[in-house]
C-alpha cells in the first residue's frame, strides 16, 4: 500500500514459491472505494450547494428575524461547536509542536514561515490594488451610498499598533481565552487658553478625543500563541523534568483531533444551514449586485487569481509536486471556511486534512496552522486593498504613487492584528483609509456585501495556511539530517552454507534511510 512519503518496501519472497498476481479490481469496486475515500468532501461541497438551493427556496416565504434565527440554528450549533474546541487545540498544538522541535529548527520554521506569509500577503495587496485600478468597480455604485449598517469607529494607526502589541502580551490568561484589548475614544470639552477669549469675554471651549483601553468581547488568539509557543520552548529546556507536561499536552491534543473528528461528520449538514440562512437575510439580491457587482467581482476574481495561479505556482516552484493534488486534500476544509466564514473554526479541520492527506507531519502543522490562522490574512488583504481603492473612486479621489504604497503597506500590516472571525477584515479597514485620508462612512457600503466577500477571503486565508505547512513540510524533509531514531537498522542473517555447522555465522547490519539506497556494514559474531 502506498503512503505518504513513498512505497513500502514489499517482503522478499522465498526461494522455489511464486507469487501469485493480484486480480485487478473492477469498475464498481474502484468507484465504491473512491466514494467511501472522499466522502466527506463530496458531502460538505454538497453542503454548499443544497445550502445555495434552500436559501432561494425559502427566499419567498419572508421570514422575519426571529425565524431565520431558528432556521440558521443548525448553522450555529456548528459554529459553536468549532468556537468551543479553538481554545484547546490552539494552545495545545502549539505548546506541543514547540516543545517537539529543536530551538535552532523552531527558529528557522518559524522565520521561513513569516517570510512566507509576509510575501504571498504583499502579493495579494499588490494584485488587490491592480485588479481595482483596472476594472474600476466605483464607477456607477454611487446609487447605493449610505445603505446598510453603520461604519465601525475609526482608531488612530498608532493606537492600533500598541493594541496589537498589548494583545501579544495579555495581562491575565485567563481572560484571554475570551477577552481582547482594544482603546476606543470619548471626546471631553477642554477649556482653551487666554488666546482663545471671545470678544464677548467668553472662553470658547475644544472637544477633544481621549483614548482609553477596554476588554472586548473577543478571544485574545495573539496572546494565547504567543505565550503557548514560549511555554513550549521552556517545555523543551526543562529536559526530562517537562517530558510529563509534553506527553500531558499531547494527549490532550489527540483527544481533540478525535473530537475534531465527530465535528467533521456533522459540518455538512450546520454548512448547508449557514449558507441558506444568509442567503435568506438577504433583502434585495438584484439591486445589490447590480450597482456593487464590479465591486464583488473584483474581489472573488482577485481571491481565484490568487488562489488557484499564485499560490499554487509558489508551492510548485519550490517543491516541484502537483499543487492542486495537494488543494484536493483540503476541500474539505476550505468549503468549511466557505460556510463558516471564520478562520479559526476551519483551524481544526485544516489540521487534520492537511495531516492525513497531504503527509504534513503533526509537528509542522500543529505549529504552524494557529500561527497562520492569526497572521496571515491574504484575502482579508487583498479585500481591503480592493475596497479602499473602490471607496477612492467612489468620492472622485485619485491616488497617487505614495498613497497606493502606503495602503499596500498598511494593509499588509493591519492584516496581521484582523480577527480570525466574520467580518474581522472590515474592522480593520478603517485604518487603511485613515492612512491615506479617505472617508470612512462608506464602509457601509463594504458592509452590505461583506457576507459574501467575507466567505472567499476566509477560503484564501485558510488555503495559504496549508500552502504555507506543505511548503515547511518539504523544506523540512530536504534539511533533516539522518539521526539515529530516523535509521532502522535490520539484521539479516547471511548463513554461509560451505562452511561446517558450529562456525560463527555472517550477519550484516543493513542502515535503511528515508527509502535511499542502502548501506552495509559487515561484522563477525
Amino acid at each position: 500500500m502506498k503512503e505518504c512519503n513513498g512505497d513500502a518496501a514489499e517482503p522478499p519472497v522465498p526461494p522455489g514459491l511464486h507469487r501469485s498476481p493480484e486480480a485487478p479490481p473492477s469498475c464498481c469496486a474502484r468507484s465504491r472505494r473512491l466514494l467511501r475515500d472522499n466522502a466527506l468532501v463530496l458531502l460538505t461541497v454538497a453542503g454548499v450547494l443544497l445550502g445555495a438551493a434552500l436559501g432561494m427556496a425559502v427566499r419567498p416565504l419572508d421570514l422575519d428575524e426571529a425565524q431565520i434565527s431558528r432556521f440558521s440554528f443548525p448553522g450555529e450549533l456548528l459554529l459553536r461547536l468549532l468556537k468551543m474546541i479553538i481554545l484547546p487545540l490552539v494552545v495545545c498544538s502549539l505548546v506541543s509542536g514547540a516543545a517537539s522541535l529543536q530551538p535552532a529548527a523552531l527558529g528557522k520554521l518559524g522565520g521561513w514561515a513569516m517570510l512566507f506569509f509576509l510575501v504571498t500577503t504583499l502579493l495579494a495587496s499588490g494584485l488587490g490594488v491592480c485588479l481595482a485600478l483596472l476594472i474600476r468597480p466605483g464607477d456607477g455604485a454611487q446609487t447605493q451610498r449610505g445603505e446598510g449598517e453603520g461604519p465601525p469607529e475609526a482608531k488612530e494607526v498608532v493606537d492600533s499598533f500598541l493594541d496589537l502589541v498589548r494583545n501579544i502580551f495579555p495581562s491575565n490568561l485567563v481572560s484571554a481565552a475570551f477577552q481582547s484589548y482594544s482603546t476606543s475614544y470619548r471626546t471631553e470639552a477642554a477649556n482653551s487658553s487666554q488666546d482663545n477669549v471671545s470678544a464677548h469675554g467668553l472662553v470658547n471651549r475644544t472637544d477633544i478625543k481621549v483614548p482609553y483601553g477596554q476588554e472586548v468581547e473577543g478571544m485574545n488568539i495573539l496572546g494565547l500563541v504567543v505565550f503557548a509557543i514560549v511555554f513550549g520552548v521552556a517545555l523543551r529546556k526543562l529536559g526530562e523534568e517537562g517530558e510529563i507536561l509534553i506527553k500531558f499536552f499531547n494527549s490532550f491534543n489527540e483527544a481533540t483531533m478525535v473530537l475534531v473528528t465527530w465535528i467533521m461528520w456533522y459540518a455538512p449538514l450546520g454548512i448547508m444551514f449557514l449558507v441558506a440562512g444568509k442567503i435568506v437575510e438577504m433583502k434585495d439580491v438584484i439591486l445589490l449586485f447590480t450597482s456593487l457587482g464590479k465591486y464583488i467581482c473584483c474581489c472573488i476574481v482577485g481571491h481565484v487569481i490568487h488562489g488557484l495561479i499564485i499560490l499554487p505556482l509558489i508551492y510548485f516552484a519550490f517543491t516541484r509536486k502537483n499543487p492542486y493534488r495537494f488543494l484536493w486534500g483540503i476541500v474539505t476544509a476550505l468549503a468549511t471556511a466557505f460556510g463558516t466564514s471564520s478562520s479559526s473554526a476551519t483551524l481544526p479541520l485544516m489540521m487534520k486534512c492537511v495531516e492525513e492527506k497531504n503527509g504534513v507531519s503533526k509537528q509542522i502543522s500543529r505549529f504552524i496552522l494557529p500561527i497562520g490562522a492569526t497572521v496571515n490574512m491574504d484575502g482579508a488583504a487583498l479585500f481591503q486593498c480592493v475596497a479602499a481603492v473602490f471607496i477612492a473612486q467612489l468620492n472622485s479621489f485619485d491616488l497617487n504613487f505614495i498613497q497606493i504604497i502606503t495602503i499596500l503597506v498598511t494593509a499588509t500590516a493591519s492584516s496581521v492584528g484582523a480577527a480570525g472571525i466574520p467580518a474581522g477584515g472590515v474592522l480593520t479597514l478603517a485604518i487603511i483609509l485613515e492612512a491615506v485620508g479617505l472617508p470612512t462612512n462608506d464602509i457601509s457600503l463594504i458592509l452590505a456585501v461583506d457576507w459574501l466577500v467575507d466567505r472567499t477571503c476566509t477560503v484564501l486565508n485558510v488555503e495559504g495556511d496549508a500552502f504555507g505547512a506543505g511548503l515547511l513540510q518539504v523544506y523540512s524533509d530536504r534539511t533533516a539530517k539522518p539521526s539515529f531514531d530516523d535509521v532502522t537498522l535490520m539484521s539479516v542473517q547471511v548463513v554461509n552454507e560451505d562452511q561446517p555447522e558450529g562456525n560463527p555465522l555472517l550477519k550484516k547490519d543493513v542502515c535503511v534511510v528515508d527509502g535511499c539506497s542502502p548501506s552495509e556494514k559487515e561484522s563477525t559474531m
